[in-house]
């Protein structure tokens, strides 16, 4: 068992009066893997085929996603610890191994998408050939991570202002969509045609793998540690904890509350261009390219909407490879460089998205981004139940246990997001 909390070993921590601004930072590199290019694949797809209907989706599962990485957050912080970590010492070896296992194909399943989407971005912008784009894309993530040599705040810097982008891409486009608001409006009341409805479950459920992420439950909690107020006096670490939760809070609400904003901006976007139109098959990233500079009568929506992938692809796959080292070195106690590490998942990465271009052809994209999402759907339990569990551990937590209100919706979560994923298997193999 671990030391008690208060006689652990931990990583110093800011004054307790310190401004919750400085808390600030890790709620957007979590937050770039609720909008990467597996997210415009179900967006895109599930606005073009069924509009604004699964607006519902997205704004149920984005504010579980608030939940759950609130108590990501929150376990970190307290314990000082990740949740890779506490699973791999309060479960059995072959349990821990398992997770690892079903984390490390979550993974990759969302550096697959990550590294095609990055690709499509790129071969839409300079049109070069899709695999060519995805070896590109694979080596500007790797240069990316050299800007951590220069500090932590740098690279989320570097990211913020990347997320910063893609907003503003997305503004000018929807300025020139000019969506119906008050169908938007509707779109968020839920659809009964979704339990009934295979194409609309199997999307629904590649929204949910896309929406609430397991590597990113993982990344975060390794995130905050370092903001762990250090041993002192009872009342001295309670204050102070208070202060870095408050922060933590604002961090994590705020960057996933825009995240949202951006995932509903893509389906709005398909709905009012394609669905609106009659395009209802548009599932194709570079079909989507094409068809909107005609839609919205001006080539810079199309221009826009490239920049805005490839920011989000580039910034994704940065994250995926901190959370991959985080799930690593959590799980085995094998610490790896970061650039090691990246070499690491970019092969891994490159030969499905390298084999997927090769058998779908350069418009064989949108079936693997799609099940990329939906195998991250059916592995996401595996972080969500161990993390609740630690979070309303009274002996690991303490008073900071999460209770009441949050606990039984983070249950209800966990119950929907298996029911969820039960019926998709079920249709599957009825189907």
């Amino acid at each position: 068992m671990p030391p008690p909390i208060e006689s652990a070993t931990l990583p110093a921590a800011p004054p307790a009066r310190r401004s919750r601004l400085a808390f600030l930072g890790a709620g957007a590199l979590v937050a770039v893997g609720y909008m990467d290019p597996g997210n415009w694949a179900t967006a895109i797809a599930g606005g073009a085929k069924f509009g604004y209907s699964l607006l519902s989706v997205i704004a149920l599962y984005s504010l579980v996603a608030m939940l759950l990485q609130w108590i990501a957050a929150r376990v970190g912080v307290v314990t000082g610890r990740d949740l890779a970590q506490l699973c791999r010492e309060r479960f059995s070896r072959r349990t821990a191994l398992a997770l690892w296992i079903a984390s490390e194909i979550a993974i990759i399943a969302c550096d697959v998408a990550e590294i095609v989407g990055s690709a499509v971005a790129l071969q839409l912008l300079f049109h070069v050939k899709l695999w060519v784009g995805v070896l590109i894309a694979a080596v500007v993530t790797i240069v990316m991570l050299a800007v951590q040599r220069y500090g932590q705040r740098k690279m989320e810097a570097m990211v913020a202002g990347l997320i910063l982008l893609v907003a503003l891409c997305f503004v000018a486009q929807l300025a020139m969509a000019q969506p119906q608001w008050s169908d938007v409006v509707g779109g968020f009341a839920p659809s009964p045609e979704l339990v009934r409805n295979a194409g609309m479950l199997w999307l629904a459920a590649g929204i949910v793998g896309a929406t609430v992420m397991p590597h990113n439950l993982y990344l975060h909690s390794s995130l905050v540690r370092r903001f762990t107020p250090p041993p002192g006096s009872r009342v001295a670490r309670r204050h102070s904890l208070g202060e870095t939760l408050r922060g933590m809070n604002l961090d994590t609400f705020g960057s996933l509350g825009f995240a949202f904003l951006i995932n509903a901006a893509l389906l709005i976007l398909a709905a009012s261009a394609f669905h609106a139109n009659g395009f209802t098959d548009v599932e194709d990233l570079a079909d989507a390219h094409r068809l909107l500079a005609p839609l919205l009568h001006s080539d810079l929506a199309s221009v826009l909407f490239a920049v805005a992938l490839l920011a989000c692809g580039l910034n994704s796959t940065l994250t995926g490879t901190l959370a991959g080292q985080a799930v690593m070195e959590g799980f085995l106690a094998l610490r790896i460089s970061r650039m090691r590490r990246a070499l690491l998942t970019r092969a891994v990465a490159i030969v499905p998205a390298l084999a997927a271009v090769w058998a779908f052809g350069e418009h064989g994209s949108a079936s693997l981004l799609v099940a990329s999402q939906v195998v991250l759907s059916l592995t996401l339990p595996l972080a969500v139940v161990p993390l609740i569990m630690f979070g309303a551990d009274r002996k690991l937590m303490g008073v900071w246990r999460v209770r009441g209100a949050p606990l039984l919706l983070a249950g209800a979560s966990a119950v929907i997001i298996i029911l969820l994923n039960g019926a998709l298997l079920w249709q599957l193999a009825a189907g």
